[in-house]
């Protein structure tokens, strides 16, 4: 008879020391998980914009390429959710991560080998943004669902610090990568830590419905997930504004971003220390809400999006790197604010059972227009101007929050401490199992 194996004490008392006590199983494997995605995706973005511009494409292609991946994550997103609430939802996001790993290897073979052409690379961007549109609505929650209520909040933070943390390692690394060998390297890194992701996310213990207990169809349940998101005036309202600020924020970031850089701040490699430093603000909002617990949760995040128009204020100028730098730190602290903020609200107001169909409508909204926005950066910016266009982007974010302000219930929604937990579906162990973290609204 095998002896039954036990755990060193030594390495008990040191996983004691460094995890809080709530950090069950789950929660170690999705956030390891995501911060290793996290680390190999936060240089894709600005590898596939230099990919193509080294392969002789224009800015209208940078464009384009970055539209091509968000047209099928907005026309895949609302299945991805009713599949996500029929299937086992880390089955789901392993298919997923498969997918994102094969598309990315590809992209990187053929920009390594000098081969890569516009329409391959928008093909494989298309393939990324597929895997997304399952991926979100599936993984959405999943970390708030794997610890106990009073404990989501220091939870979804200690998890986005874990994976902003990897963020701004990943861009700092992808930025010195581009200058010094190529985007290919990158899109490498990315393909792997994909690869890698879907293995640990292989180990999961997740409930979810099983098919059998839905009896409805599939149009049926999308149904009531539009109802329900409907039915609550300050979920689809942020969603509005975000549909408009995701737009305009892509297309500064992903468009404008790379030409600014390339022409008046040094090329690649101070554009990677920017990106790095909105993911050193990410980290630096996940400190603070791991310790801040504002009582209206909504008011408190919808106030931080208005930050979220200072990296194109600061492109506009263009100020020097030092202040871009700084615009992009207060950013994506703010960002970390809402995010965390947002997932909560999201938590305590949305049943669980419904939570991937509401997280596919959120996904939806939110991107639902980035596409265009993309695509039309170009064109925007031969008519305005590079600065007249930056500044638009920048305008219409702190027009768009100030207009939400005005909804009473974003004004009043409160932190709900002392609710009991939602009961977990019967294959599920209460509250100690089981949305990444891409906040859907930025």
């Amino acid at each position: 008879m095998r002896a039954k194996e036990t755990v060193p004490p030594d390495v008990t008392s040191l996983r004691r020391r460094i995890l809080p006590t709530w950090a069950n199983r789950n929660f170690q494997l999705l956030a390891a998980s995501a911060v290793i995605t996290g680390f190999g995706s936060s240089g894709a973005m600005t590898a596939a914009a230099f990919a193509v511009l080294e392969a002789g494409g224009t800015g209208t292609d940078v464009g384009l390429v970055a539209a091509a991946r968000t047209a099928p994550l907005v026309a895949f997103l609302l299945i991805g959710g009713a599949v996500a609430d029929r299937l086992p939802r880390h089955r789901v996001m392993v298919a997923a991560n498969l997918l994102n790993a094969c598309s990315q290897a590809v992209f990187a073979v053929l920009v390594l080998s000098g081969q890569a052409q516009v329409w391959q690379m928008a093909v494989l961007s298309a393939l990324g943004g597929t895997a997304q549109a399952f991926f979100s609505p599936a993984s959405e929650g999943m970390i708030l669902n794997s610890v106990q209520q009073a404990h989501a909040s220091q939870a979804f933070a200690i998890y986005r610090l874990g994976v902003n943390g990897g963020n701004v390692a990943g861009a700092a690394l992808g930025g010195a990568l581009i200058a010094f060998s190529s985007p290919g390297v990158v899109l490498a890194l990315d393909a792997g830590s994909f690869a890698l992701a879907a293995l640990l996310r292989m180990f999961l213990r997740v409930g979810s419905l099983l098919p059998s207990e839905r009896s409805s169809g599939m149009w049926r349940d999308l149904r009531d997930g539009w109802r329900e998101f409907v039915s609550r005036r300050w979920l689809w309202s942020i969603v509005v504004q975000f549909s408009v600020i995701n737009a305009v924020t892509s297309a500064a970031l992903a468009v404008y971003g790379p030409q600014v850089a390339a022409s008046d701040l040094g090329g690649a490699g101070s554009w990677g220390v920017a990106l790095a430093a909105f993911g050193l603000g990410n980290v630096l909002g996940g400190f603070l809400m791991v310790r801040w617990r504002p009582r209206r949760i909504l008011l408190s995040g919808v106030l931080c999006v208005s930050a979220y128009a200072l990296p194109a204020a600061a492109l506009a100028v263009p100020v020097p790197v030092p202040l871009l730098v700084v615009a992009m730190l207060v950013a994506g602290c703010s960002s970390e604010v809402f995010g965390v903020l947002w997932m909560i609200a999201l938590h305590q107001e949305i049943p669980q059972d419904m939570l991937s169909r509401i997280s596919a409508y959120d996904w939806l909204g939110s991107v639902a227009i980035v596409p265009l926005g993309m695509a039309a950066a170009a064109p925007a910016a031969e008519t305005l101007g590079m600065s007249g266009a930056l500044w638009g982007c920048a305008v219409l974010t702190v027009l768009l929050t100030g207009a939400l302000l005005l909804a009473p219930e974003i004004r009043r929604l409160e932190r709900a401490e002392n609710n009991p937990p939602t009961p977990a579906p019967p294959d599920q162990p209460a509250r100690e199992v089981t949305s990444d973290g891409t906040v859907s609204s930025t």
